[in-house]
């Protein structure tokens, strides 16, 4: 990025190579000649200028554009040596070692993009199957305040399907270090424990479901043959059972989907042969397909969310192109005579294999990173069209992970990033004030 581009000032800029270099408030005072409190005054000033919410953020935002530049020889100077510093600005030995081997991380990926070399990006058959360690470590983790690490899931997988329904969260098929699976899993957010449901009658990866009048349905998938399908099954966890419906009109795997209104959207994907652009409509009523107005870019592995009866359908990858896009799908006006899309403000980054869940009238977009490096998620407001970031407790990747929400909590389950995740991450959206009424 060019230095008229940057948007820190140049004592920012400063400030912000030292953070990235594991100083101190005081050590950063100390060799800039400024007082603790005007470090203070510049790292606010910073993070709102980046709009991120810690230091290592910060850093790693400037590390991605390459601001920063992270010598190799620093973990060993970091291991030999113990620096006095002021307890309440002391950073761990642990947490600077990781932070410096995720800094090295960006710069391989930035400077070997698609070669091989010590640590190549994911080499795949296809970007709809199982692949071996990416980076021959595990998935990089840092403390965010607001995400809390819960019960794990059984199962670690990816490309699966994970949606709420009552007060529990179900976790559907999707893909394992063993192959592709069907196994449902339920968690309960009451007592943080995992129940085993039916499994799914066809084994699928690469799906999403959502829920209609009490049933999840799940459509299409990648087999383990490797066939897309036109399959749509559909859960009833009442009585903890399968069924089938009307195929999808074409084979589908890795679309988005959505309900409004007691119909269900699926968006976008693959067929077997292409990304795709479709947009099908269900009804359950009458167990009948509809093709609707298709989107801007064929795409998949991108996600959807409901604000108001608008689908927002939130960033994608089309093996080329990691997607930044945000579209608005209103289904009501899709009868022929109106155009029902609009196009509103993008994400900050590309966002493919992304989770988004609803919360308030609020999206949120977590995970991705197919080929951008990620430190952070990104939260959306459709009354003001306007993005804004949010910590994320695990960086660099986090592909095909399943994402729902309940009324105030967001929760993010498995993906890939390095390996299979079985984390269960919950995320505190909204908080609740309940004041005391006079008497």
């Amino acid at each position: 990025m060019d230095e008229e581009q940057k948007p820190l000032s140049e004592r920012e800029m400063e400030v912000i190579r030292l953070v990235a270099e594991g100083a101190t408030n005081r050590q950063i005072a100390r060799q800039l000649v400024i007082s603790v409190n005007t470090v203070k005054i510049h790292l606010r000033n910073i993070f709102e200028k980046l709009n991120v919410q810690s230091r290592t953020e910060a850093a790693l935002y400037a590390i991605r554009e390459g601001w920063v530049a992270v010598a190799p020889s620093t973990v060993e100077e970091e291991a030999a040596e113990a620096v006095e510093e002021e307890p309440v600005e002391r950073i761990s030995l642990a947490k600077r070692i990781t932070f410096v081997a995720a800094a090295l991380l960006v710069l391989v990926i930035a400077f070997f993009p698609q070669t091989g070399g010590t640590a190549p990006p994911s080499k795949v058959s296809n970007d709809f199957t199982h692949r071996p360690p990416a980076r021959g470590q595990s998935a990089v983790r840092f403390e965010a305040s607001r995400w809390v690490s819960k019960a794990q899931m059984p199962t670690p997988r990816e490309r699966l399907a994970v949606v709420t329904h009552g007060d529990k969260i179900y976790a559907i098929a999707g893909d394992t270090p063993s192959g592709v699976t069907g196994v449902v899993e339920i968690y309960d957010p009451g007592d943080k424990s995992w129940q085993v449901g039916a499994p799914k009658l066809t084994p699928a990866s690469n799906v999403a479901a959502a829920v209609v009048d009490g049933l999840i349905y799940v459509p299409g998938g990648y087999t383990a043959a490797g066939e897309v399908v036109t399959t749509m099954e559909v859960y009833d966890p009442a009585h903890d059972t399968w069924d089938t419906r009307a195929p999808l009109p074409a084979p589908l795997c890795a679309y988005a989907i959505a309900a409004v209104d007691g119909k269900l959207f699926v968006f976008g994907g693959w067929d077997g042969n292409s990304y795709v652009a479709s947009v099908y409509e269900y009804d359950p009523q009458e167990d009948v397909w509809t093709a609707k107005t298709a989107m801007s870019t064929a795409r998949g592995f991108t996600a959807a969310g409901v604000v108001e009866g608008k689908i927002y359908v939130v960033g994608g990858y089309d093996g080329t192109t990691e997607f930044a896009l945000c579209e608005e799908y209103d289904p009501a006006k899709d009868d022929g005579t109106r155009v029902p899309w609009t196009i509103k403000a993008p994400m900050s980054v590309g966002r493919g294999g992304l989770g988004v869940a609803v919360v308030g009238n609020n999206l949120y977009a977590v995970g991705g990173g197919w080929q951008s490096y990620l430190v952070y998620n990104e939260r959306y407001n459709p009354g003001t069209n306007t993005w804004a970031n949010f910590e994320t407790p695990i960086t660099a990747e986090w592909r095909n992970l399943g994402v729902a929400a309940t009324e105030e909590k967001i929760y993010a389950i498995g993906g890939y990033s390095g390996e299979y995740l079985s984390d269960n991450q919950e995320y505190q959206a909204l908080f609740h004030l309940y004041l005391p009424t006079a008497p």
